[in-house]
């Protein structure tokens, strides 16, 4: 899949900065694969952000990637998410969030967190749904 891209920036800096930022991105989304609470997605579609303005070869390698380049076709493509993924999204958002206001105790910053979990699960659920 080659959707259509935008040019590769020309300032040298901002291309370097961006291609660091999209490996960075590229590993903690590999580690988003084996941490529970980590996300996967988020980080291979911000590495793809990063890699389609810096370096179109690894912008092709990511998104042609066996095991990371469904993550980000999926998406690309409005495919949706499988139930299965969804459902284990939204069990680990909300057990974060009730960890984090068990260890945090500030009703004042659990405002923050139950909106951050709303948001995030409105989102989730907005995503069609994959068989």
């Amino acid at each position: 899949m080659t959707p259509h891209r935008p040019r590769e920036l020309r300032q040298p800096w901002l291309r370097a900065l961006l291609f660091g930022c999209g490996w960075v991105c590229v590993a903690l989304g590999v580690l988003g694969i084996f941490l529970p609470g980590l996300p996967t997605t988020p980080f291979l579609l911000l590495a793809a952000a990063c890699f389609v303005r810096s370096s179109e070869r690894f912008y092709l390698w990511l998104v042609q990637h066996p095991h990371l380049g469904p993550w980000i076709r999926d998406y690309l493509d409005g495919s949706g998410i499988p139930r299965k993924a969804k459902v284990y999204t939204l069990i680990v958002l909300w057990s974060c969030i009730a960890l984090s206001a068990y260890l945090v105790q500030r009703p004042a910053l659990w405002i923050f967190m139950v909106l951050g979990g709303l948001c995030g699960s409105y989102y989730i659920l907005k995503q069609p749904t994959r068989r």
